[in-house]
């Protein structure tokens, strides 16, 4: 780890006031340097939302490099920290979060955390996985997603839908998407799931 890197990441350890936090994220970030993903990491946890969406799209930007230490570092106690990992690996895509992605979209204590991963669960980059591994995975992704169009809570249905619309591209899943979004256009009852049904149909 270079100089330049050592004193970013000290600028945002020793952060004394929300702004200075917020730059010093800014500058890590701008320096690209996959040594900054720790720290960029640990930001989630500052509770500071301005520093944290900056980290976020550091995160994001360095990519599936990020993923083995957003995985190993998440945060069970901290339902803030955790939805931005969450976040950051559903925009990452990467298909090694696909289990974690599962599990919190589907039990998550936390409604912004569960809706990060349901969103995130019909994005994810498929072809890094075998052919094999990718009908198990996309399955399991599908069965997750319309086991929460069920959800009491609208926001969560919500979720369901944009990540469905994603799935819908796979050409072997559009029909069954297709059937769920015609009962939940007709049956759901709040007006913005339907009309994100609507628009989903539309873009299919």
């Amino acid at each position: 780890m270079n100089t330049d890197i050592q004193n970013l990441i000290r600028a945002v350890t020793e952060a004394d006031s929300s702004a200075r936090m917020v730059s010093a994220v800014q500058k890590l970030v701008s320096a690209k340097d996959t040594a900054a993903i720790p720290t960029l990491i640990a930001v989630f946890g500052y509770n500071n939302p301005a520093a944290a969406v900056i980290a976020v799209k550091g995160l994001t930007e360095l990519g599936e490099v990020a993923v083995p230490q957003l995985l190993g570092q998440i945060d069970d106690y901290n339902y803030g920290a955790r939805a931005y990992s969450i976040r950051t690996l559903a925009a990452i895509a990467d298909p090694q979060a696909l289990d974690l992605l599962l599990e919190a979209a589907a039990t998550d204590f936390a409604p912004s955390v569960r809706r990060a991963a349901a969103k995130g669960l019909g994005s994810l980059q498929w072809h890094k996985l075998s052919e094999q591994e990718r009908a198990i995975a996309q399955r399991k992704s599908l069965s997750t997603l319309l086991s929460i169009t069920q959800d009491a809570d609208w926001a969560i249905r919500y979720a369901a839908v944009v990540g469905l619309q994603e799935l819908a591209k796979i050409p072997i899943l559009r029909q069954e998407i297709a059937a769920i979004f015609s009962q939940m256009r007709s049956n759901d009852a709040q007006p913005s799931v339907r009309a994100r049904v609507t628009l989903a149909q539309q873009a299919s």
